[in-house]
This record gives structure tokens, sequence and C-alpha cells, in this order.
């Protein structure tokens, strides 16, 4: 909602001003003009990168237009759930969780926590790392170090929709000055023509600049600093994964090794300690 907003206040701001000083609004209508841009934009683009990169970033698009999900109701059901996990695990054992890691769409835990069972990638992340301690024949740092190496893979395999969408920004002030010069050598080859018609014909063609700078730095543009944005929002959540189970495998209680969890998280989304506590306190009566 808040794309479509900024969106309307780029075009009343460009537009009206251009108006409000008198300008014809009529003479920026130069649908030929976006033609040329937009098409070899989306040109370029799917020159410029593979059929899987298409596809991450045609489905990565359309979540700039929704919501965050990643909320502090969120982050106390993740927090909650973690503490679920690791109470079971220190009053039965490790092994004890071993049916709930392996089909976790069945588990009586996991099944209390719909939203974040809803999630596959966040699922698969715990899964796994429960898997591993299960095994234990790692250790706490063996185990940091995998969920770095997958933490790191995730957020370079992430952000190449904002890396294409930025790059494609990049081009169209380039592919806007190709529209004004193919105006211009078609103002060029008129010079026959009167004066009135030449002048109106080289601001047809100087529309095209115009055109390509707006849609870089006031449509496109924006939308690759959005999806950077949602990425990192997506990559605290495995972080605050991470430094639970870890604090768990150093020995730490599961009321402490949450708190831990809870530490990472940024200000605007984390829960206060004394909200933790009251959720852990209504699991644990439970």
């Amino acid at each position: 909602m808040l794309v479509i907003v900024g969106y309307l206040v780029v075009c009343g701001s460009v537009f009206g001003g251009y108006a409000l000083g008198g300008g014809h609004l009529g003479a920026l209508f130069q649908p030929l003009e976006l033609l040329m841009i937009g098409g070899a934009g989306a040109g370029a683009f799917v020159v410029g990168n593979s059929p899987k990169v298409l596809k991450a970033t045609l489905v990565a698009l359309p979540s700039v237009l929704k919501g965050s999900k990643y909320t502090k109701a969120r982050y106390m059901e993740l927090l909650g759930m973690m503490f679920a996990i690791l109470t079971k695990i220190r009053k039965e054992g490790l092994v004890s969780v071993e049916k709930d890691v392996d089909k976790p769409e069945e588990s009586a835990l996991f099944t209390q926590y719909p939203a974040l069972l809803a999630d596959h990638h966040l699922i698969e992340f715990i899964t796994d790392y429960l898997r591993l301690m299960v095994s234990g024949n790692l250790n706490s740092h063996e185990i940091s170090d995998l969920m770095d190496g997958e933490m790191d893979a995730h957020h370079h395999e992430g952000g190449i929709p904002a890396s294409v969408v930025a790059k494609t920004a990049d081009g169209l002030p380039a592919f806007g000055i190709v529209a004004a010069v193919m105006g211009v050598v078609h103002t060029m080859g008129s010079v026959g023509r009167p004066p009135s018609e030449l002048g109106e014909m080289i601001a047809h063609a100087l529309v095209g600049t115009f055109l390509g700078i707006l849609l870089a730095y006031g449509f496109v543009g924006p939308l690759a600093s959005l999806l950077e944005q949602k990425l990192d929002e997506a990559s605290k959540e495995f972080e605050c994964v991470k430094v639970t189970l870890l604090a768990s495998l150093n020995g730490y209680a599961p009321s402490l090794a949450v708190e831990f969890g809870r530490k990472v998280l940024l200000s605007t989304e984390r829960p206060g300690f004394s909200e933790l506590e009251e959720q852990l306190r209504q699991a644990k009566a439970k």
C-alpha cells in the first residue's frame, strides 16, 4: 500500500509542479517514448539474466505491495515455539524431538504454530539443526559455522532480485537518452517543416530523457531498495533462531536461550522482557 502512496506522491509532485509552472501536461504524454524505454529495459532485463533469476525476481516483486509479516506478534510466536522445543529437550532429552523434526507437519509441537509451520524455509532451518543436535556429533562452534554458511547462502540468493532490479533501474536513464536521440534524429530529418512543428518535435524528444530518469529513480530504483529491506528482515528471523539454538547448546536454560534470541531482534519489533516473560509463563501453564 505504501508503495502505491509513494508512487502517487512522486507523480503528484513532478507533474503537479510542472502544471503549476504553466506546463502543458499533454506534451508529456508520449506513449511511443514509453514503449522504447520500457521495451528496451524489459529486453535487457531478459537478456542479462538466467531463467531462474527471472523467475525469482518475478516471484519477489509482488511482495513489495504487501506489508511486512515480521511483526512483534510473529517474533513472540517464534520465541514461544523455540521455548517449547527447548523445554521438551530439557525435560526429555534431544531424542524426544526426533519424530517432531522428521515430520513437523504432523508434530503436536509444531502444529501449535500454524503461521510459522507454513513458512517452509524457517521450519526447514530449525529442523535441520535440531537434527544435527540430535546426532550429537557436532559441537556448538561447528554448528555455528554451518548456520553462518547457510545464512550467507540464503542472503545471497535472496539478494539477487534486488540486485537485478537495481541494475535495470540504472539502465533506464540511458534508454531514455536513446529515445531522446531517436526523437532528435527524427526532428533533424524533418528540417523542412515550420519552426513551431520542429520545436514541438524536439520537446517530444526531450521527454524521453525525462521519462528514463523518472522511471529509474522514482519507480524502479525504490523497489530494489525495498526488496533489500525485506531480505534483511527475513535474515533477522534466522539469526534469532541461530542464537537461541546455540545458547541452548552451550547449556543455557530455555528461558535464557530465548532471551538471547530476543536480544538480536530489531528494536522496532523486539518484544519487551516482561512481554516475553508473560508469554513463556502462559506456555508453561499450558
